[in-house]
């Protein structure tokens, strides 16, 4: 039988799993799916954190022992969130360990994301961004950073003071290449600083569903035939389009002087990858976007949906910019306001990630008074 995540993995996509909780790395469930679905790393964001807190004061709960040591430290609210899922990371930069040796730091990657409620303020997040980098204490870790307006100065500043960032929330071209820009920025301002380039990585996660969730609601208002025929296009053409600004950007003059003094590629990361629309094939997101030196971060249905019934059919990505720009364009053609959708995207992106924030607090808050 066909071992289809093992032929994904071939065509140079690498796989992280989008989700982690301390029961899954207490359980070995984590190794096992390094060992046996060729996850190679994994990311985190505040739904998946504030899910995997539910019930975390119960006294079989791997959390209950140091939610009651950070209640009887009396340690605020804030900071005992910021040390749990810290420990939650560290566990998983450990586990993932063998996978960053073997492949040179480029995966083995963990991500923890900063606190969604200052990604407007380019200064909390800049410093926010070096704490967490600085209590990891893991080579492997990557901090995420949203590509916000003032995300992006401070995409540069992390990157020029050592830090291994994932930017999430891209939704549009023109913010990639604000994102691209940023990390290049950084990369030479570390450079002048006399930094080690080869030990910063970075991923630029590109959301993908949310964008034909959007798009297809407003098609379904314009109603038309022609409307109707575009539904489940946009996503994977914005995508393919995100891979033609990655090629042009890490093939310019300005990457090749700093990859001669060391630097690293900033890959493109598909996120966003489990179906939204039940009628649609629940491995699109995947087996459409292949495409080499790319990450694809699932949920675990996802990859199991790949793993049962996947079909890899090689490189979908760069033969294939002609035909996505088509789409873009008849989704304008039809009324479809490309920029307004981005930006309704990113907004909701954010308000989707504080009010998880919020409610991951009060979750961890409801724990530390029930701890015994």
């Amino acid at each position: 039988m066909s071992d289809v995540l093992a032929d994904l993995s071939a065509q140079g996509v690498s796989i992280w799993l989008d989700d982690i909780s301390r029961e899954r790395l207490r359980s070995g469930n984590l190794a096992d799916l390094v060992k046996n679905k060729h996850v190679v790393g994994v990311t985190s964001n505040p739904t998946i954190f504030q899910k995997a807190m539910e019930g975390a004061a119960d006294n079989d709960s791997p959390y209950a022992e140091q939610l009651h040591d950070l209640r009887t430290r009396g340690v605020q609210l804030d900071e005992a969130v910021r040390l749990l899922t810290a420990y939650d990371i560290r566990w998983g930069c450990d586990v993932l360990r063998p996978v960053y040796d073997a492949t040179d730091g480029m995966d083995g990657r963990v991500s923890l994301e900063v606190d969604p409620r200052i990604a407007n303020d380019t200064d909390k997040t800049t410093a926010e961004a070096k704490a967490l980098w600085w209590l990891l204490d893991r080579p492997n870790a990557l901090i995420k950073i949203p590509a916000t307006k003032a995300g992006i100065p401070s995409i540069a500043a992390a990157t020029a003071a050592g830090v291994s960032v994932n930017v999430t929330l891209i939704f549009s071209l023109e913010r990639y290449d604000a994102v691209m820009d940023a990390y290049l920025t950084g990369l030479e301002q570390a450079r002048e600083a006399g930094l080690d380039l080869h030990s910063i990585r970075s991923v630029a996660s590109f959301f993908v569903s949310r964008v034909d969730t959007e798009i297809d609601k407003r098609l379904a208002k314009i109603g038309t035939e022609e409307a109707t025929a575009l539904r489940g296009k946009a996503a994977i053409a914005n995508a393919r389009l995100a891979y033609q600004h990655y090629e042009q950007v890490f093939t310019s003059d300005r990457w090749k002087a700093l990859e001669a003094a060391g630097a690293n590629a900033q890959r493109p990361l598909w996120a966003s990858t489990g179906v939204k629309d039940p009628s649609y094939d629940d491995t699109m997101y995947v087996v459409d976007l292949v495409a080499p030196n790319t990450v694809n971060t699932m949920p675990e249905a996802t990859m199991n949906a790949v793993a049962d019934h996947g079909v890899i059919r090689g490189d979908q990505v760069t033969g294939e910019y002609a035909s996505a720009q088509r789409v873009l364009d008849d989704l304008a053609a039809q009324g479809i306001d490309y920029d307004d959708v981005v930006e309704v995207l990113e907004v909701e992106g954010v308000q989707k990630f504080m009010d998880a924030w919020t409610q991951l607090l009060e979750v961890v808050e409801g724990q530390l008074k029930a701890a015994s």
